[in-house]
């Protein structure tokens, strides 16, 4: 574990101010894989299942694999220097039996162990796997997920059902007051999900289920003064797609915002402002593991709309410390409208609240 945590602090060992990226379009396949020039990357898989014959028994999960360029070790010539680290989240929320179960991997890049391919999403760390393919519609894909965890498993498929959604301008979205602070970002919401989940030696076969998928990559993510980030990504019944997002100051004050909203048959989104978007905390959540206070009831208030969102389990915090580093709450959640209409569901993710997140 020391290793691991001298191998991480390295990571995080930036080489100096980020420069703005630049506008450019995005290209695919290629921007599906890996961009290991830039400094932090991800790759992240959330969705809701159903199982049984009467398809009664909803589950939520995420699979998450982080890509981290070594700044201290790029010079190096070494074949065994940690030039990259791929790191990975699993997780499955059991609605039914009121738990949730995590596992994480950290490893560096190369040697068979773990590796991110810069054609094409194709991630490899041991024994779990993220695999882009295309799928029978142009410009769709399918994500094959594999990734056998401790006291649970998935094995999943999750399926193009509309095209990608290129957040921000064009796929390059502003995360901050200086324009250095931003990333390249794109998701792929509405996503249909087949295969099976496991928990302990029980495999059960999805008979329905809807995810979504965030890729995002940067220099430099968050301003200095940011502690954490507020987002949700939410599949409407409806086809409808709603990404929302705030990072915030150490007093909870909103630094920055944005989001997205692309209803079904729409080829383009509407694009929210950084003063169009705001979170109003309506119920919090004590964890007894960490301590922290994280609100698992919000209004967010959008151009498209007013919403809720609400946890469908509080106890949804990931203690990925021997990993990234982070403590984090994120589990699946429910979208209603103003009046009190239930819209759809997705995820809510919360960072910064049990301590200051930092990526660099």
């Amino acid at each position: 574990m020391l290793r691991r945590r001298a191998l991480l602090l390295g990571a995080l060992a930036w080489g100096g101010p980020a420069a703005a990226l630049p506008a450019r379009r995005l290209v695919f396949p290629r921007d599906h894989g890996s961009h290991p020039d830039l400094r932090t990357e991800w790759w992240y898989l959330t969705g809701q299942a159903r199982t049984g014959r009467a398809a009664d028994r909803l589950w939520g999960f995420q699979i998450t694999f982080f890509r981290t360029r070594v700044e201290a070790t790029q010079g190096l010539r070494s074949a065994f220097a940690a030039r990259q680290l791929i790191f990975a989240h699993a997780a499955l929320t059991d609605l039914q039996g009121h738990h949730q179960l995590h596992d994480q991997r950290i490893a560096r890049a190369g040697f068979g162990i773990a590796q991110t391919a810069e054609d094409d999403t194709n991630i490899h760390l041991r024994d779990w796997s993220l695999v882009r393919r295309p799928s029978s519609a142009p410009g769709h894909s399918r994500y094959d997920i594999r990734a056998q965890a401790d006291g649970f498993a998935l094995e999943l498929s999750c399926t193009s059902t509309q095209p990608l959604l290129l957040q921000g301008e064009a796929g390059l979205s502003r995360k901050g007051p200086d324009a250095s602070q931003a990333s390249y970002y794109y998701s792929q919401p509405q996503l249909a999900v087949a295969g099976a989940i496991a928990l302990g030696e029980h495999r059960m076969a999805v008979a329905t289920g809807r995810a979504w998928l965030d890729h995002e990559w940067s220099e430099a993510l968050m301003a200095p003064d940011a502690v954490g980030w507020d987002w949700i990504g939410m599949n409407l019944d409806d086809g409808t797609a709603l990404t929302a997002f705030q990072l915030r100051r150490e007093d909870g004050s909103a630094l920055w915002a944005g989001g997205s909203w692309r209803p079904a048959g729409i080829p383009g989104a509407q694009s929210f402002g950084p003063d169009a978007v705001r979170f109003t905390p309506l119920r919090r959540w004590r964890s007894p593991g960490s301590g922290a206070l994280y609100p698992v009831d919000w209004q967010v208030d959008t151009p498209a709309g007013r919403f809720s969102v609400q946890a469908l389990l509080d106890a949804q915090e990931l203690d990925s410390r021997g990993s990234t580093g982070a403590i984090y709450w994120e589990g699946l959640s429910l979208l209603r409208d103003a009046a009190g209409r239930e819209l759809g569901r997705g995820y809510l993710e919360m960072t910064g609240y049990a301590q200051r997140l930092r990526l660099g």
